[in-house]
């Protein structure tokens, strides 16, 4: 098992050595230098931690910052000020490890008078009945030693990089369906003033961070499609592939498309789909049908299947390369203030998401744009930016379409459904 342990850092070269040597056997300290002033980075270095530098200041930048450089596959957050043991770091990792949990958080016991201050405990009460409130998950506090595995950390995209982001982590997670849970660890006066809750602007600051990741809620995931029946789906594939081998690609890129949108948060996702669904479906998806007429008809409609108080993000079936956090990270709380639009383009001229904070737009921003045409992206961004939307711009992807573009995709993904079944069929003919 492999751990990485990262240690948002600020002045704290009195705790530590101490932290450091108490790391378990085998466990890399991620140590994130935030701008610190008292020597903190060369201290760790000398004793033996990865340091990052983090220039932007900020408890949440410098988590991000070390979740990034991590390696293992499962990562551990803890305050480096001597606080918390990382003795007791198996208590957060160990269930995470066995597959009981997907994130635990560490519910801190005093060891000693002063260790917890008292305003600051009553405010973590307060969030934490409201985490409970919101989650449905068994948590009395918003601990700062916890663990997850790295690879759905990122899929969550959190984008606040203040006092919000542990916050934000566990409500991101909530919405991705991950298991949260916690456990004991004792909690030690720490070494030095806490830069959060010492102050009063730290503390006012950190409340203005959580009420503003507490106000948004997550989006709708909307995936437009079409059954994977032969002759139906992925025309242009033959006579590369047959039309059953063609729609056996046109399921895989399908299943691997809402198999990365559940790693998404989401306050609901909705299939809008011409057919039937099959086992390639995973639980907890609406499904509903598509309307008649053409797609730019199809697709205003499916957005008005949406919840009209929370933004709204839609992708079709012909994308198996997006990953979780190309989606997840321009729709966090942070990053959607002052965005009306998201939009992805395709290497064909066409796009591969669409998203509107508002969803009911859709009625009048779509029908009428010509589609499958090289100038179906342009004509409706210039229909956004004409109605005066501020619009987030996406990669731009390819898309499966032909054997052409069907190579490109799959080497992009080689372990995914799509990757692997693309590399084992036979060609039939090109």
């Amino acid at each position: 098992m492999s751990v990485d342990v990262v240690l948002p850092c600020l002045d704290e070269a009195e705790a530590l050595p101490w932290v450091l040597g108490r790391m378990p056997d085998g466990w890399r300290a991620v140590v994130v230098d935030n701008g610190s002033s008292d020597g903190s980075a060369e201290i760790a270095r000398a004793l033996g931690a990865h340091v990052v530098e983090e220039p932007r200041r900020g408890f949440g930048a410098a988590c991000h910052a070390g979740l990034r450089a991590a390696t293992a596959e499962i990562v551990c957050f803890m305050d480096c000020d001597g606080s918390l043991d990382p003795a007791e770091l198996h208590r957060v990792v160990d269930p995470v490890a066995a597959g009981e949990a997907d994130l635990v958080l560490a519910r801190r016991r005093p060891t000693a008078r002063g260790a917890w201050p008292l305003h600051a405990r009553l405010a973590n009460l307060e969030l934490a009945r409201r985490l409970r409130a919101r989650t449905g998950a068994p948590l009395h506090d918003l601990g700062p030693m916890r663990a997850a595995r790295r690879e759905r950390l990122l899929a969550l995209g959190l984008g606040d990089r203040r006092s919000g982001y542990p916050l934000e982590m566990v409500l991101a997670a909530s919405a991705a369906g991950l298991r949260i849970t916690e456990a004991e660890v004792g909690y030690r006066p720490r070494a030095g003033r806490s830069k959060v809750t010492g102050t009063l602007r730290g503390t006012r600051q950190a409340i203005a961070d959580m009420r503003a990741v507490l106000a948004a809620p997550p989006p709708t995931l909307l995936v437009i499609a079409k059954e994977p029946v032969p002759g139906r789906v992925k025309t242009r594939l033959t006579p590369a592939r047959t039309p059953e081998q063609a729609a056996s690609l046109a399921e895989a890129a399908l299943a691997d498309t809402l198999a990365t949108l559940d790693t998404v948060p989401a306050g609901e996702r909705v299939l809008v789909l011409d057919g039937r669904p099959g086992p390639w479906l995973p639980s907890g998806w609406r499904v509903v049908p598509q309307v008649e007429g053409g797609l730019d008809v199809r697709l205003a409609a499916a957005f008005a299947r949406a919840r009209r108080d929370v933004p709204a993000f839609l992708v079709g079936m012909d994308t198996p390369q997006i990953s979780g956090e190309l989606v997840a990270s321009p729709l966090s709380p942070a990053a959607r203030r002052g965005v009306d639009a998201w939009f992805g383009p395709a290497a064909d001229g066409g796009f591969w998401a669409l998203g509107l904070a508002r969803p009911e737009l859709a009625a009048s921003l779509l029908p009428g744009v010509p589609m499958s045409t090289d100038r179906t992206g342009e004509v409706l961004l210039s229909r956004m930016e004409a109605a005066g939307l501020r619009v987030r711009h996406l990669p731009e992807l390819t898309d499966v379409d032909t054997a052409e573009t069907a190579d490109q995709v799959a080497f992009l993904i080689p372990g995914s459904r799509f990757g692997a079944l693309w590399s084992a069929l036979p060609v039939v003919s090109r």
